[in-house]
C-alpha cells in the first residue's frame, strides 16, 4: 500500500470475526485493555488489536499457527515479546491466573473430545480471566437443530453437513455461566447456517 492509498478495511482489522467487532464497536473492548485470544490460529481476530496497541496474548495447540502470530505481531507491534504467543491447550496453559482482561474463543470449544473436557476448557479460559474481565466466545451448538443432529454420547454430535462436534445448548450455557459465577452479558444468540450447523454467540462479565 503507498503512502496515497487509504487503508482498506481488512488493512485495518484484517479477518476478524463480526462479533468480536461488535464488543470493539460497543467499547467493551477498549484501549489499555490485556487481550488473551485462546485458539488464536495465525491472529486473524488481532489485527487491529496489535495495530492499536493492544497488550495482546494468543494460544493455540498449532505450533504453525503461533508462528504465524508471532511473524504477524513482530510486524504489527514489534515491542511485545514473543512469549505472549504460546503454542498449550487451553485447558493447561502456562499464562498467569487472571492475566486478561479479555478473553476471546473463536470457533475452538465446539472441538471438546467430551463434556470434561468442554468442561477443563471452559475452567481454563475462565482463571486467566481477571475480575471484571470480559469473555467472549463463538461455538457450535445445537440449538435450532435439536431434531437434525445425530447425538454420538459425551455431548459430541454429527451436525447434518457431517462434521462430529461437541454441541451445547443453551441450558448448558446458562449453567456454566451460572458455575462459574459469571454475568451474561448479552443474550445467547445463535446463528442457523443454511440447516449444516449453528454457531453461538456467548458474552460474559466475570464478577468481582
Amino acid at each position: 500500500m503507498s503512502h496515497h492509498e487509504e487503508p482498506t478495511p481488512q488493512d485495518l482489522f484484517g479477518l476478524i470475526d463480526i462479533y468480536v467487532f461488535d464488543q470493539i464497536l460497543r467499547q467493551r473492548i477498549a484501549p489499555g485493555m490485556r487481550i488473551l485470544d485462546a485458539g488464536c490460529g495465525g491472529g486473524r481476530n488481532l489485527v487491529y488489536l496489535l495495530r492499536r496497541g493492544y497488550q495482546v496474548m494468543g494460544l493455540d495447540r498449532d505450533v504453525q499457527a503461533i508462528d504465524a502470530v508471532r511473524r504477524l505481531a513482530s510486524q504489527l507491534a514489534p515491542s511485545l515479546p514473543s512469549e505472549n504467543f504460546r503454542a498449550e491447550g487451553i485447558e493447561s496453559s502456562s499464562f498467569d491466573d487472571a492475566c486478561a482482561d479479555v478473553v476471546l474463543c473463536n470457533a475452538v470449544l465446539h472441538f471438546s473430545q467430551g463434556e470434561a473436557h468442554f468442561r477443563a476448557q471452559v475452567d481454563g479460559l475462565w482463571r486467566l480471566l481477571a475480575p471484571g474481565g470480559l469473555f467472549v466466545a463463538r461455538l457450535g451448538s445445537r440449538i435450532t437443530l435439536e431434531d437434525q443432529v445425530e447425538p454420538l454420547g459425551d455431548g459430541r454430535y454429527r451436525e447434518p453437513g457431517g462434521h462430529e462436534r461437541y454441541l451445547v445448548d443453551t441450558q448448558e450455557l446458562l449453567e456454566a455461566g451460572q458455575r462459574l459465577g459469571g454475568q451474561l452479558l448479552d443474550p445467547i444468540k445463535t446463528t442457523h447456517v443454511q440447516g449444516l450447523r449453528c454457531m453461538t454467540t456467548w458474552v460474559m462479565r466475570k464478577q468481582g
